[in-house]
């Protein structure tokens, strides 16, 4: 048996049962469920967690009479993230390169466990204790990006705003630091700051995700207050890929960053 994020083949298997057993295609399920033809075949093997109503429509269509109900219940991960966010860390989890600008919090990959709580305890509309645990489990889940094989190329350039802003307090801001400090001397990973001192950058339209898969796809990932989406087409994603680099050439080398990062946390 195995299950995971991504989904699970024991409830995969038993959907392709149920689905055989009444004598529908996975174009035809996905159909009544919402997803493509090529999205239902990836619940089946257990690359992808079924989302939204999936479970619940696909029970009823293809007669498990609770069946696949139960089986999810059981097997599949609930954080209580949105659909966007899950899709999104989807992907994230098999980039082979993974490239990160952010301008008003740490970035996910990086926080420590205070500071993600920190961030969760400020949600608006305010979330309740199981949620927020549930959360930060999934949020602390996403460092093993650090330690996959093979190793993807992680960048992040973050705004020198993101290291000062006290979320938690200063003791959380002072373990926040040093964790960025740890991960930014992993061999295969770079983390650059943009200062307060840079009048204008690239990056002023917002927050940006670049991924790159082992087949070299390129896949950019905006996400805003009401939701995120994907980028995928061109001229838009050419252009985002430009920013970025932009970005890191305006931005303080490692070293550099490195250095200011460690000052800031010294003077908390």
């Amino acid at each position: 048996m195995h299950s995971g994020e991504r989904g699970s083949e024991t409830f995969g298997r038993l959907l392709r049962f149920y689905r055989e057993q009444a004598g529908m295609t996975q174009e035809i399920l996905g159909k009544h469920v919402g997803y493509s033809k090529s999205q239902v075949a990836m619940v089946e093997r257990g690359e992808r967690s079924p989302r939204g109503q999936f479970v619940e429509i696909a029970d009823h269509t293809v007669g498990a009479q609770g069946a696949l109900l139960l089986v999810a219940d059981r097997e599949l991960k609930k954080h209580g993230l949105p659909p966007w966010t899950e899709d999104y860390l989807s992907e994230e989890r098999k980039a082979a390169a993974l490239h990160v600008y952010q301008n008003h919090v740490v970035p996910g990959s990086l926080q420590t466990e205070a500071y993600a709580r920190a961030v969760y305890d400020c949600h608006v509309p305010a979330l309740d204790d199981d949620e927020i645990d549930s959360r930060v489990t999934a949020r602390l889940e996403r460092q093993r990006l650090f330690e996959r094989k093979p190793r993807p190329l992680v960048s992040y350039v973050l705004e020198e705003s993101t290291l000062t802003r006290p979320l938690g307090g200063s003791e959380v801001l002072k373990e926040q630091l040093r964790h960025i400090l740890h991960i930014g001397r992993l061999r295969h990973v770079e983390i650059q700051v943009m200062p307060h001192t840079r009048r204008a950058h690239a990056g002023l339209n917002g927050p940006m995700i670049l991924l790159e898969t082992a087949e070299d796809r390129r896949l950019a990932y905006v996400e805003g207050p009401s939701g995120g989406y994907f980028v995928s087409e061109q001229p838009d994603l050419q252009e985002l890929f430009a920013r970025y680099g932009i970005l890191r050439a305006q931005a303080l080398n490692p070293d550099e960053s490195a250095k200011l990062i460690d000052e800031v946390a010294e003077g908390l």
